[in-house]
């Protein structure tokens, strides 16, 4: 990924031999990685048992927030590719219990797809 990309914020997938080592300690037994994305500096991490999104907080970047959504409590979701006069994406995220989505903006040339066909790949088993 390259200098531009990285302050656009747009996603690219990422390799799971890269981050491997850097979510081992999230896992827990018997869970694997399956897809990941990378957006600036967090990551969006898919595996055969839920979305894990890692928000990278601080100027350092030690700081980090793990937010898990498991598959079997997202109830629907949706995005919405950006337009002419509006240059986000966005990726709305239901979980049952609560009324209000997740909502997740990205950028314009995001693969805001490729991310929603991850997800629906896990939710729709």
């Amino acid at each position: 990924m390259g200098f531009f990309d990285n302050i656009l914020g747009n996603a690219t997938e990422v390799k799971l031999s890269e981050i491997q080592n850097e979510f081992a300690s999230v896992l827990v037994e018997g869970e694997t990685l399956e897809s990941a994305f990378k957006i600036f500096r967090d990551k969006w991490v898919f595996t055969n048992k839920r979305l894990i999104m890692e928000n990278v907080q601080g100027v350092t970047g030690i700081k980090r927030e793990y937010h898990s959504i498991p598959y079997k409590s997202i109830t629907h979701f949706s995005i919405e590719t950006a337009g002419t006069f509006d240059d986000d994406c966005e990726m709305k995220i239901w979980i049952s219990g609560s009324p209000t989505p997740y909502q997740k903006e990205f950028k314009k040339d995001i693969n805001i797809k490729g991310i929603q066909q991850a997800l629906a790949s896990h939710v729709l088993k």
